[in-house]
């Protein structure tokens, strides 16, 4: 796995504020994530930038089922592990998320 192990958590917003595949940016101690509600209820926490050499946000991409779908370069990317499928390369940092009483909190 390839998340980071968890830190220290910061609230993210409420559950409702996150629409279900549909990627939204959230900055917590200064980094840039770009968090996503799946569609079975998993938020996944990444750093938004794309590890496509050219870069880009992820945040624009569109989530199917565990995956992330970049608009940009036509990447495919696991947001369970966050590694780029093959043909191509790369890997997103991915950080803890959970969830208690409707508040999304992301370790940092």
């Amino acid at each position: 796995m390839t998340t980071k192990p968890a830190g220290t958590y910061y609230p993210a917003g409420t559950i409702d504020e996150f629409l279900p595949r549909i990627g939204r940016v959230v900055e917590i101690q200064g980094k840039q994530l770009a968090v996503f509600l799946a569609s079975d209820g998993t938020i996944f926490a990444a750093d938004n930038r794309n590890p496509h050499p050219k870069g880009g946000p992820l945040a624009e991409g569109i989530v199917s089922g565990h995956y992330l779908y970049d608009p940009l370069y036509d990447w495919k990317i696991d947001l369970s592990t966050g590694l780029v499928q093959a043909p191509d390369q790369g890997q997103v940092e991915m950080y803890s998320v959970k969830v208690e009483n409707g508040t999304v909190w992301i370790a940092v």
